[in-house]
Formats: C-alpha cells, sequence, structure tokens
C-alpha cells in the first residue's frame, strides 16, 4: 500500500521471524544517486507470534486496518499504537440451505459389473447404482458423512467393494445387493485403497498405506500380505496400479524401485516372492491390464512430458499364428450335443491356468506402435483390442487398437469419442462390444466398433447438498491428506493436530464455501510452505470486456482528462489497422465521446469480435478527425501481445547497449509451450550473436527447466561441411537443437519454482553467471486434488534438493551479480539489470 504522498510504501513481512507490519521510504525521482543503496525498511509493529494479514489503508493515510489471528486490528501510524477493533455482530447467521440435486454428470468411480447389467458410481461422495442399458434414477447406497470413491464389483454382479473416509482413514466396505447389507471389511490406522477382487471371487486384494499389497479372503475374513513394495495410490495415485490374472493365481502390479522407476512385478496369490516383469527406465506407469487369455500384460508407461506407451508383456515365448491355420479349421467337424439333434455342442468355457516363464522375459517386452500419448489401457473381454485413453493435440478421447492376430492389416487406432471432456473410468463390456466411460463426469457409451456415436446414459442420482455436514467433511479431507501427503513428515515443525483443534471450529462457523476455504486457507498457511492452498478450479468464465491494443499516457489523462495513445501494441486490435499510431488522441467509441470521466471498459463491454468504430486525431481538438474500424480481443488475447512487446522491447535494448553482439530471450513461464518458444526465440538472429543473455525474470514455473538447460548446456564436438555450403556445427544439422554460445542468466524474486530448479541447474553445471537478485525460495512439486464440494486442495509432495542436499524450498538460488533494480526505473525506460547482464557477458566474451 502507498501512502497519499506516494513516499512511503507499507507492507506486510515476516523478515523479523515473525509477522509484522513494515514502511519502505522511497525516494522521490533524482533525490537520491542512483549509487546510493535504498533505505531500509522499518518494522511498525512489534509482534512475536500471531498472523498478520490483509492490510489496508485509509484514505487519509493516518491508520491502518488487519486481521491479525482472526480478529480487526488498527495500527495509528502517528503515535504507532495497535489495538484491536471491538466487533458485535448482530442478528441470526444465514447460511445456504439444503439443496435438493438431481445429479446427471459430476460423477466419479464408474464401474460396470461383469454381466454388463448395471452400473456403480459416485456422486458427490455417495455410492449410487444404475441399469446400464435404461439408466434412469440410480439407487443410493450410501448415504454417510464421509466420502465414498474407488468401487468395484464383485464377479456375480450382485456385490460391490469400495473405499470409505468416513471414520477419518480410507476402509474398504462391502455391499450386498440381494440383502441390501454393507459390511466393514477393513480396519486399523493406515489407508485401505484399490481394491479388486479376484475373477473367481473368493479374494479381495488391496493396498494397505502404499506400501503392502494386501489379499483379504471374503469367506473366513482372514487377510495376509502378499508384497512389500513402494506403491501408488488415491489421491494422488491411480485406482488400478494392479491386475488379477484371468485364473486367480497372480497379481501383477506396479511399484517404485530405483531411481524411482515405475516397473510391473507379478506376484503368487498364494504367497511367494515377486518376481520384476518388466525393467523400463520410466517414471511414469498406470492402468495395468491383464489378457483374458492370461497370456500378455499390458499397461502405460513414460517418461514426463514424453508420450505415453502402450506396454505389452508376453508371459511366455509367443508362438505365431497363421493364416493358414485359421483356413485350415474351416474344414474340422464340429462336435455335436449329446442329444443327437445335430446342433454344434456349446463348448465349456474354461479358464487356462496362467504359466510365466522368468527366462529372457525382460526381452519380451514391446511397445506398440500406437501413435498417441496413451494414459489408460483395458484389453477387451474377447482379447482382440485394447480400449484406449489417449491424448492428441492435447486432447483426451476414446481409442480401440486391434491385438488380434494374426492381424489383416497394420493396426492404427480408432477414435471412438471426440468431445473436449476429460475421460475417466474406462469399462468394456462383457459382450467386448460397448465401451463405457466418464467424459466430464457424466457416463458415456461409445459401440467399440464404431458403427454407433458415443451416446450419454441417462441417469439421474438424487442428492441432498448440505453445506453444514458438508463443509466439516471438506475440512477433514484437507486435513488428513496435507498429513499424510505433505512433503515434509514433520510438517514443518508445525503441531498439525494443534492446528486443526485451533481451526476446526472456525470451519464449523463457517457459513458460506468462501468463508470455508479462507480457513483452510488460513489453516494450511500455518506450514508456511509454497505451492499451497484450496482454490477453485479454473472456470474458464469468458471476458466480455474488448480490449483494442492500446496503451494510454497516464499523465495526459490525470492532468487534462485526455486520453493520448502512448503506444500501440503490435499486431493488436488497432495495430492490424494501420490506421492508429503512438500520440493520437482517442476522442470517441461508437460515436459516444470519450472524456475523464468516461469508463471506456464500458464503452467496450460485450464488444469482443464485434465491430467498434474509433474515432481518433492527431490533435485533442479533434481537428481532421478519422473513423477507424476495429475488432477488439479480450484480455485473453491480448494479454501474450503486450508480453510480446515486452520481449522484444528487451530485445532491442539488449542489441542497443551492447553494439549489436549479444542476443536476447526470456522464458514467461516453464511450461511446454514456452520451451517451443524458446526454441523459435533462438533464432538465427541469435545464434549468430557472440553471447546471449537468458531472462527467466517473472518466471512462475512448470516443469521443463531440464529441456531448456540442455539446450544451454550442449556443446559442439564436430562440423559437417554439405559440399557448396559453409560449414555448420553437427548438432544443428543432426537435428538436435543446441545454442553452443556463452550465456548469462537474469533471474528475481518472482522467478518461482521450476524457475529456481532451472537457476539452480544453470549455476551447478557452470553454463554461466547469475545476474539480479535471488530467487524466491519457493520450490516444491504440488499436485491439485478434488474436494467433495468441487474445490482443489494443493498437495506438495516433492522436496527438491540441490546437489549438496539443501532443501531449495525457503532457499532463494543466489545470484554472482546482485543488481536490484530502483523503484519505478521501468518508467524512464531502464533496466540496470539488462545493463548489468551485458557488461558481465562482453567481459566474459573477451577472454
Amino acid at each position: 500500500m502507498w501512502s497519499p504522498d506516494g513516499r512511503r510504501l507499507y507492507f506486510a513481512s515476516d523478515r523479523g521471524g515473525a509477522e509484522n507490519l513494515w514502511a519502505q521510504e522511497v525516494p522521490a525521482p533524482g533525490e537520491t544517486p542512483e549509487t546510493s543503496e535504498p533505505p531500509e525498511p522499518r518494522p511498525l509493529t512489534h509482534f512475536t507470534a500471531g498472523r498478520v494479514l490483509w492490510p489496508a489503508i485509509s484514505a487519509d493515510g493516518r491508520t491502518l486496518v488487519f486481521e491479525r489471528d482472526l480478529g480487526i486490528w488498527k495500527l495509528d501510524l502517528g503515535s504507532g499504537t495497535a489495538a484491536p477493533v471491538a466487533i458485535t455482530l448482530e442478528g441470526a447467521p444465514a447460511g445456504p440451505p439444503v439443496e435438493h440435486r438431481r445429479m446427471t454428470s459430476d460423477f466419479t468411480s464408474l464401474a460396470l459389473s461383469p454381466d454388463g447389467k448395471k452400473v456403480a458410481f459416485v456422486a458427490h461422495g455417495d455410492v449410487f447404482a444404475a441399469a446400464a442399458q435404461d439408466g434412469g434414477a440410480a439407487t443410493r447406497v450410501t448415504d454417510t458423512p464421509g466420502v465414498e470413491s474407488q468401487v468395484v464389483w464383485a464377479p456375480d454382479s450382485r456385490r460391490i467393494a469400495y473405499v470409505s473416509d468416513r471414520d477419518g482413514v480410507d476402509h474398504l466396505f462391502l455391499y450386498d445387493f440381494t440383502t441390501g447389507e454393507e459390511s466393514r471389511l477393513t480396519a486399523g490406522p493406515d489407508a485401505d485403497d484399490a481394491p479388486r477382487f479376484s475373477p473367481d471371487g473368493k479374494t479381495l486384494a488391496f493396498e494397505r498405506g502404499r506400501q503392502e499389497l494386501r489379499a483379504l479372503d471374503l469367506a473366513t475374513r482372514h487377510e495376509h500380505r502378499l508384497a512389500a513394495a513402494l506403491l501408488d495410490a488415491p489421491p494422488l495415485g491411480s485406482d488400478r496400479p494392479f491386475a488379477w490374472s484371468p485364473d486367480s493365481r497372480w497379481l501383477a502390479f506396479l511399484s517404485y524401485g530405483e531411481r524411482l522407476f515405475r516397473n510391473l512385478q507379478v506376484v503368487p496369490a498364494a504367497g511367494g516372492e515377486p518376481r520384476a516383469v518388466t525393467y523400463l527406465a520410466n517414471t511414469n506407469a498406470d492402468q495395468v491390464s491383464w489378457s483374458p487369455d492370461g497370456r500378455a500384460l499390458f499397461y502405460a508407461t513414460n517418461q514426463r512430458t514424453e508420450d505415453g506407451r502402450l506396454a505389452r508383456v508376453d508371459l511366455e515365448p509367443r508362438t505365431p499364428k497363421f493364416t493358414e491355420d485359421q483356413f485350415r479349421k474351416l474344414f474340422e467337424a464340429e462336435p455335436k450335443d449329446a442329444k443327437g439333434t445335430g446342433k454344434p455342442a456349446e463348448k465349456e468355457k474354461k479358464t487356462p491356468p496362467v504359466e510365466i516363464d522368468f527366462t529372457g522375459i525382460r526381452q519380451r517386452l514391446t511397445l506398440l506402435p500406437v501413435g498417441l500419448d496413451v494414459q489408460a489401457a483395458v484389453v477387451s473381454p474377447d482379447g482382440k483390442q485394447v480400449v484406449l485413453i489417449a491424448s492428441a493435440g492435447g486432447q483426451s478421447n476414446v481409442y480401440a487398437f486391434s491385438i488380434e492376430e494374426p492381424a489383416k492389416e497394420r493396426p492404427v487406432p480408432r477414435q471412438l469419442s471426440a468431445t473436449a471432456g476429460e475421460k475417466d473410468a474406462l469399462q468394456v463390456s462383457p459382450d467386448s462390444k460397448e465401451v463405457y466411460y466418464l467424459d466430464g463426469g457424466a457416463i458415456e457409451v461409445a459401440a467399440l466398433d464404431g458403427s454407433v456415436k458415443p451416446h450419454p446414459l441417462a441417469v439421474n442420482a438424487e442428492t441432498d447438498v448440505d453445506f453444514a455436514r458438508d463443509k466439516l467433511v471438506v475440512f477433514d479431507q484437507a486435513w488428513r491428506w496435507l498429513r499424510d501427503n505433505f512433503v515434509d513428515p514433520g510438517m514443518h515443525g508445525v503441531d498439525w493436530d494443534a492446528a486443526r483443534a485451533l481451526y476446526l471450529p472456525r470451519a464449523a462457523a463457517a457459513r458460506t464455501s468462501d468463508d470455508l476455504r479462507r480457513v483452510l486457507n488460513l489453516m494450511i498457511g500455518e506450514l508456511n510452505a509454497s505451492h499451497s492452498g484450496v482454490r477453485l478450479p479454473a472456470a474458464g468464465v469468458p471476458r466480455t470486456t474488448g480490449r483494442l491494443g492500446l496503451r494510454f499516457d497516464r499523465e495526459e489523462y490525470e492532468a487534462a482528462g485526455r486520453l493520448r495513445v502512448r503506444e500501440v501494441v503490435p499486431l493488436g486490435p488497432a495495430a492490424v489497422t494501420g490506421k492508429v499510431a503512438a500520440g493520437d488522441y482517442l476522442l470517441a467509441v461508437d460515436g459516444r465521446p470519450v472524456d475523464g470521466s468516461t469508463n471506456l471498459d464500458q464503452l467496450l463491454e460485450r464488444k469482443v469480435n464485434r465491430r467498434v468504430t474509433l474515432t481518433v486525431a492527431a490533435a485533442a481538438e479533434g481537428a481532421a478527425a478519422r473513423q477507424v474500424a476495429v475488432r477488439p480481443v479480450d484480455l485473453r488475447a491480448e494479454k501474450p501481445l503486450v508480453y510480446r512487446r515486452w520481449v522484444e522491447a528487451n530485445r532491442e535494448y539488449v542489441a542497443r547497449a551492447s553494439g549489436g553482439r549479444l542476443g536476447y530471450v526470456h522464458m514467461f513461464d516453464m511450461s511446454s509451450a514456452s520451451l517451443s518458444q524458446l526454441v523459435l526465440d533462438l533464432d538465427t538472429e541469435n545464434h549468430a550473436r557472440d553471447g546471449v543473455l537468458i531472462d527467466v525474470r517473472n518466471n512462475n514455473g512448470g516443469f521443463v527447466n531440464p529441456y531448456a538447460i540442455d539446450i544451454l548446456s550442449r556443446r559442439g564436438y564436430m562440423n559437417m561441411t554439405v559440399r557448396g555450403l559453409p560449414t555448420a556445427p553437427a548438432r544443428d544439422l543432426l537435428g538436435q537443437r543446441a545454442l553452443e554460445r556463452p550465456t548469462i542468466l537474469l533471474t528475481n524474486q518472482h522467478s518461482l519454482s521450476d524457475a529456481e530448479d532451472f537457476a539452480e541447474g544453470y549455476r551447478s553445471l557452470g553454463l554461466g553467471k547469475v545476474v539480479g537478485e535471488p530467487t524466491a525460495g519457493w520450490i516444491i512439486y504440488t499436485s491439485d486434488v478434488d474436494l467433495l464440494d468441487g474445490a482443489q486442495v494443493r498437495l506438495p509432495s516433492v522436496k527438491i534438493t540441490d546437489r549438496t542436499g539443501q532443501d531449495m524450498e525457503m532457499h532463494p538460488r543466489p545470484v554472482d551479480l546482485a543488481v536490484v533494480r530502483p523503484i519505478g526505473e521501468g518508467l524512464a525506460g531502464k533496466d540496470s539489470q539488462l545493463d548489468a547482464a551485458v557488461r558481465e557477458l562482453l567481459q566474459e566474451i573477451k577472454k
């Protein structure tokens, strides 16, 4: 917050150990030499404990108000006295009423029964079931104060098992539709997840505490451990990390091993040691599926940022099948039935025993040529196809891929769905004719042969959404998941049980979802960790206010109320007309005059992609005014144009400052799109420079830092010369991106997360010097997990350390040359950090 005279900046900080309010004096322009150190900030309050949040300054600049320990305080800036503000609430508190919903989507945990006649699913935390063909009103199975998930059917299609956290820990329950009775299957302090019935229906396998694969005898209720392993489970992992063999004698499961590579092992259901069956150096793997004949295993595997591959493991050496043999079978006599009617006898279906030949099994893994980014795979019951959830062009859909032998032609994936929703919970009907799946939370059915377009299963689940009950469930979900998944088992020194006791009454008093999220964020804030909190998922609300791609002179507007164009954003709506220039005045929009009291945004509301006529003139008086037709864009479209203008301005700045010797690139974040943009920005002009400035200031992270580092760290080792053409570095001609130029890196306190990984890699590998400010110390890898009310809690679960073992969270990455930009220097067209980087890199090049 600024003081009214603009000479003082107020802010909240815990730099003294506890949270307090601080003030920073800001000299007037020209008052302090550029070489002088800025004045040190000073504390205004002197609390030794407690939270200081949401400060605000009064209009006269004399008072700061803020929240402290869930109360309102004020600070008199004249006397320096801070005191609580007494507030008395009157009237009855209002909260949302119980809402009766008839849900047709937002389902999870879809399960198709083995007989293909029923579906079970979860709606708003409870289990429902309905007819698989007709849909209709679903039957409620559970109605508990907890959340149910991970529903599976027993082979008899009469019972289901599911996970419930109703007592604060994930445990397994069984529901019998014939008796209408529910029974608890597991108990204890550790979470039980991923239930799976054996094909013979006698045993239920599950995971416990992500450390054990266990089996429960459903008749005796005796359970035993099958394997100790590093497993994955909800909420961060898959609910299908293992599969039974068709004969119920084996289980195949995915586990983490050396360097966290994730591979398949198999273990006998009767007991014995697990044996490895795959040996891929991939850290990601999911969705195990056993072929119906028991001869092969399928699963999705990949490295992050690489497309998922469909892996097949043949458990015995595969015997080739020949079309000639199929033709000969056409002449074999068919056996007659016992009555002698002449009708062919029905063959009794027997499940052959599954045999595994471990000798040479590592050579029997095949990555099938699907050509898609595979996320999930299920083998059809007839064993002829693998049904996939896979992505192409960033869009997830359902595909079918033939594995029938002998193949009549080379198989290619056949797309079954074509919608924008996220796909999940893939199921194939027992006759291998239909595919059931969730599309954006709605149940869809598609014909496996593609003859019929996918259609929704018209099922509805009626439930009451009671905020008064749900809020405590949501609170407990967030608290418990952080307890079990937070990156530091010691919870950063916070007594997490005490934090729950402190904030639970506040959550119970919450009257709205916003109140609840605020209480949760206050509790999570006690951890003092980055990448944390509870939030609503991005809603994708359309932005309806038009943007012209114009920047106006602030001083002229404040002094005279006139909109004088300071800059025309390249490629923006005004720029593409070629009829608006810097220095012009905007006089009217669609004939409505513009002056100091006009709300320009209001004039452009609901004008996105519509014709708008601007009246502009070279002089404020309006002489020789002209009409310019433009088509405004929304903020989402204008923002990248403004950003690219800033990048190009920096590029020109560096070229001028270095006499044309140095190039410049900036990474907006560490996304795959920014990595692609880096490749584009390292163009022929930058490759031709003597060195390049790499800028990650204000980069808020992502996940591609090793790929960007790779481009900068590769060194040349030979050249190639095409006859008649100049000699060139071999890496480029062989198709591998490599800059092979001296570089220097710029960071600041707003370089966050994966940008800090990038800075650490740059320093650790000795690629060059780092200039600017230390990074934020804001680096944990996290995942978003859905809560019952639709909000998401972030679970920071992956710790990042440097090569010395130091935790990078709360430890900013240092710089070699510290340069702090004075406040406001950008308004003067100056960037002292770029200047310092140019000087330093030029000196390095001279050496």
